[in-house]
């Protein structure tokens, strides 16, 4: 007789059947299912112990386990049962399991009141693991917003009061100590949408863009800039990073060009070399995320004053070199280092220069600091964008007063910070700032007055040029006594060299805002007037000061001269020498440095003398495919065939001829046929 036919005249269902088969040892026999004789004990078979409460035949304990470990998995039933509701897996078919092998527990010949009340149970208790896996309900506050209940804080919040200078221990000179270092970058710092958030709010700045993100295909997140939906899709450009080598905790980095991208690296410096921008244009058709393409012509739009579409190009750029960069190379450590002296390393330094120039005239100068901090953390030693000129004043603009502060004391012993004039009036201003601020105490207030007191005297005694020139942006007229000495009259600024006259007629033109405010030149007016005092006495800080500028400042780097081009502040670019100015200077690559380290070179193009004549080249500039010379004679018989070579140049000259009059079109005078028609030509 089949097993179907058996379970039907048992009045069994299929499944019902307990997991005592006779081939895994579990069979009660034959002889008591006929009979209907008392079952084995529970928990134990003809051949040793079984578990209970098994449904499914291949969870089966092996039989290589001890008879402990059955004997604890009976104490537990409820962790036995909760181990088979996850074995089981999916809604109703776990129920469904676990009922049949809680009947299969018991004996088929115990009757049916056992049968009854096992599964009551098993239902009873697998209530239990059910109730701990309950999705955690998210209620609203007053506030409105969402709070999950593991009672554990927002993580940003904690990150914000961590950060926050105000719960921070103060120092005894107003400096708040951090433990990190000098340069450390802040990702969510780099985000221009946080700071526009804390501005205007998240309503504000994320509104028209919601909606949209829900249908927003999927794109690699990004640190320095986030894509966008109407850039062309990413694919392989050919440029990688590697690591060179590691020396005293520092990771020396490069980037590096492939075969396929250094030939369309020579097609751009072809295009370049044609000035017409509609080739680049083309070339990016075919290579939308060239690094150098890019560049070039975000500079060709900016003159053209469609500022949107050139900070976009100088965000693909950055999301092109983001791209690239090794596993181990960090934005915020301050610890990976890039050499300015490769060119494939500098146009990375130059789209993250104008990406920051762009958030600072956006309004975002929180923002652009954490890009000059990163910039400046590349090659701290070098600077190869003198970013050291423009810190300061990003500083100020996003009140990192304390940033500034720090700054300045910790670089000063080995770089001499003071001899800048920026640093010798900005630090100063952020003292003075800090003394405003109600919300310290009034220690730290007053020692921050001296200070700034001690510092604005020193910088107008070493650099009295920046006085006047000062005053003069912030539309103030100075008193007669200011006015007519010659510590600070016109003299100061004839004498001065040219390197010192372009520092300081950048940080005027740059910087002259921040000192509008009528609480700065009341704190400034007396200052000026205690300087007149110490030079009228002679004081020997005036001669010391007098010394240095005479022996410094002969001649200004050339990292400050492409600072300047870069920044295309109007009165640093007037100073600049004519060495600079009169050689061609590219976007992609302003001013290169002299020790440049090349790792491949442009193939030269074989381009045979040009011995033309002046008609020859008058013909030529009209028609282009226009060659009286015809091809270059290898076999030196030029008096022999001279006579040929002109008759041939006649020839062609006259086919040229034909050929451009074939060309002309003229244009027909418009029909009177329409008498009704427009009228006028137009």
């Amino acid at each position: 007789m089949s097993r179907r036919a058996l379970r039907r005249l048992r009045g069994e269902q299929r499944g019902q059947e307990g997991p005592g088969l006779g081939e895994l040892g579990l069979d009660p026999g034959p002889e008591r299912a006929r009979e209907g004789g008392p079952p084995p004990a529970p928990g134990k078979g003809p051949r040793g112990p079984r578990r209970a409460g098994v449904s499914n035949r291949f969870e089966l304990i092996p039989a290589e386990e001890s008879e402990d470990e059955a004997a604890a998995g009976e104490e537990r039933p409820d962790t036995r049962l909760s181990e088979q509701d996850t074995a089981g897996g999916s809604q109703e078919g776990s129920r469904d399991s676990s009922k049949d092998g809680a009947v299969t527990e018991g004996t088929h010949g115990d009757g049916q009141r056992e049968e009854q009340e096992q599964p009551d149970q098993t239902l009873a208790t697998s209530n239990k693991p059910r109730k701990k896996k309950k999705k955690r309900k998210t209620k609203k506050n007053s506030a409105g917003e969402t709070v999950e209940d593991n009672d554990l804080e927002d993580i940003d919040s904690l990150l914000e009061r961590i950060e926050d200078p105000r719960l921070a221990p103060q120092s005894q000179g107003g400096i708040t100590p951090d433990s990190r270092p000098l340069l450390y970058v802040e990702h969510r710092n780099l985000n221009p949408e946080n700071e526009l958030k804390r501005y205007f709010g998240a309503r504000a700045v994320l509104g028209d863009q919601r909606p949209r993100q829900r249908q927003r295909q999927y794109v690699r997140s990004m640190w320095l800039t986030a894509p966008k939906n109407t850039w062309p899709r990413y694919s392989k450009t050919g440029i990688t990073m590697q690591l060179l080598d590691t020396r005293r905790g520092v990771q020396h980095f490069t980037f590096e060009h492939h075969r396929e991208y250094q030939q369309v690296q020579f097609k751009f410096l072809e295009a370049v070399e044609s000035m017409d921008p509609n080739n680049i244009v083309l070339l990016l058709q075919m290579n939308p995320y060239h690094v150098d393409s890019l560049l070039q012509l975000s500079d060709v739009c900016r003159m053209q004053e469609d500022q949107e579409m050139a900070r976009d190009l100088i965000e693909r750029a950055l999301y092109s070199l983001e791209c690239a960069f090794h596993p181990v190379f960090s934005l915020t450590s301050g610890t990976c280092r890039l050499d300015y002296r490769r060119p494939e390393n500098r146009a990375f330094f130059l789209a993250l220069f104008k990406h920051l120039m762009f958030l600072e005239k956006r309004g975002c100068p929180r923002t652009a600091l954490e890009f000059c901090k990163l910039i400046l953390s590349l090659d701290p030693e070098n600077d190869p964008l003198c970013v050291l000129l423009l810190i300061d004043f990003l500083s100020l603009r996003a009140r990192e007063y304390t940033f500034l502060t720090r700054l300045f004391q910790e670089w000063e012993s080995h770089r001499n910070l003071s001899q800048l004039p920026n640093f010798a009036f900005s630090v100063p201003l952020a003292y003075f700032l800090l003394s405003q601020q109600e919300e310290r105490p009034e220690l730290e207030r007053s020692q921050a007055r001296e200070r700034a007191a001690r510092l604005i005297q020193l910088a107008l005694i070493m650099f009295p040029s920046v006085l006047m020139p000062l005053l003069d942006h912030c539309s103030v007229q100075p008193d007669a006594r200011v006015a007519s000495h010659p510590f600070f009259g016109l003299n100061a600024q004839i004498s001065q060299s040219p390197a010192l006259n372009q520092l300081t007629s950048l940080y005027v033109g740059r910087t002259h805002a921040l000192w509008k405010d009528p609480a700065v030149m009341a704190w400034l007016e007396p200052q000026v007037h205690e300087v007149l005092r110490m030079v009228e006495a002679q004081d020997t800080l005036v001669q010391e000061a007098e010394h240095k500028r005479k022996i410094r400042y002969q001649s200004a780097p050339r990292n400050i001269y492409r600072h300047i081009i870069l920044s295309e502040m109007k009165e640093a670019t007037a100073a600049l020498p004519l060495e600079v100015t009169s050689q061609p200077v590219m976007g992609f690559d302003p001013l290169p440095p002299l020790d440049s380290i090349v790792s491949y070179t442009r193939p030269e193009r074989t381009s045979h003398p040009s011995n033309e004549s002046t008609l020859s080249l008058f013909f030529r500039s009209l028609l282009p495919n226009f060659n009286l010379q015809g091809d270059v004679r290898h076999d030196g018989d030029d008096e022999a065939g001279a006579a040929q070579d002109l008759n041939q140049g006649v020839n062609r000259l006259m086919a040229a001829m034909r050929d451009m009059l074939a060309n002309i079109q003229f244009q027909e005078p418009p029909r009177d046929d329409n008498p009704e028609g427009d009228g006028d030509w137009d």
